[in-house]
């Protein structure tokens, strides 16, 4: 299989990121690429931007189409190709099982991973009218809001953050929840109106963190990538991952789990919810800091011995 890389000559040689081509895509992306110039200015490192099949499909909800697979789809070709060495990813969209020959290698330091309300009329969700429309293509946000608050109407909104904020301002809908991360990094952390709490909405696996995708075995890459790892986040989302895989999930299944680490300890929050909010199943366990794999699966083996196998029937017969 033909590299990505090249060199001729005195030229330098070359690495390609593949990434998609939002704005919050190309920042992660840059930042990676800085990243690794920082660390390595002997090479290249350029941009292969895709448009994937998730950016693609924007009259839909995800959880109709494919789930969060169609936001990576694109750039795991690129690498099995060979015009990409690495693809870089938001972890929340990275669904649980990969094609043969590929991995997530690093996973940069986690941002802050809650959901942000942004309401500019009415301000914090406590005040948020009776009835009021908001605007999330995410089962897990939607789930978790009608559990909270029955009495509002959930609207699909798809597009990346700058898009769903122009419809917000727009009047398409009252308010909408994106990820604090995500705002963030797009520097637009002033439109947040509140920080969702955790004890309603728990946010995405993964939400906060950026991965590396690369070929498996690929030591020239790897060499350039893997200081950029932060084995905390590594160890929290190995717990959290594990969970989604053990369940199946991605974005068509209102799974939620959240991982921190207190000294040597695993603290895992999970949570698997009926669509319409009626029930929703909690687990909380600890583990040492080496049982991260544990963790998730004892958490999934709860959740599943628990109700969560007839939330899964009952997703999988509304497709």
């Amino acid at each position: 299989m033909p590299n990505a890389f090249s060199t001729s000559g005195s030229r330098k040689l070359t690495f390609k990121i593949a990434t998609r081509g939002s704005p919050l895509a190309l920042w992660q992306a840059r930042w990676v690429q800085e990243n690794i110039l920082e660390q390595h200015p002997e090479i290249s490192v350029e941009l292969l931007i895709l448009k994937t099949t998730g950016d693609r499909i924007q009259d839909r909800p995800l959880s109709e189409v494919g789930g969060k697979g169609l936001f990576i789809k694109e750039l795991e070709t690129a690498l099995l190709d060979g015009r990409a060495d690495m693809a870089v990813h938001s972890m929340k969209d990275v669904t649980g099982l990969f094609p043969e020959g590929l991995e997530i290698s690093v996973i940069a330091e986690r941002e802050d991973p809650g959901d942000a309300w942004l309401s500019p009329i009415y301000g914090g969700i406590d005040d948020f009218p009776q009835g009021g429309i908001v605007g999330t293509s995410s089962l897990r946000r939607a789930s978790q809001l009608k559990h909270y608050r029955p009495d509002l109407q959930i609207r699909s909104l798809r597009g990346n953050v700058i898009t769903r904020l122009r419809k917000l301002d727009e009047g398409e809908v009252d308010a909408t929840i994106l990820a604090v991360a995500g705002l963030k990094r797009s520097e637009l952390e002033e439109r947040i109106t509140e920080v969702l709490p955790m004890e309603w909405m728990l946010p995405a696996i993964g939400q906060g963190a950026i991965g590396i995708e690369t070929r498996i075995d690929d030591q020239q890459t790897l060499n350039r990538i893997q200081h950029l790892n932060d084995q905390t986040t590594w160890d929290c989302l190995l717990a959290e991952r594990t969970l989604l895989t053990e369940l199946e999930g991605n974005c068509q299944i209102p799974l939620a789990g959240y991982c921190v680490l207190n000294g040597d300890e695993l603290f895992l929050r999970a949570l698997i919810a009926d669509p319409e909010g009626e029930s929703i199943l909690h687990y909380e366990a600890r583990a040492d800091r080496k049982d991260s794999v544990k963790l998730g699966r004892e958490a999934a083996q709860w959740l599943l011995n628990n109700g969560a196998e007839e939330i899964l029937k009952k997703v999988n017969a509304a497709k």
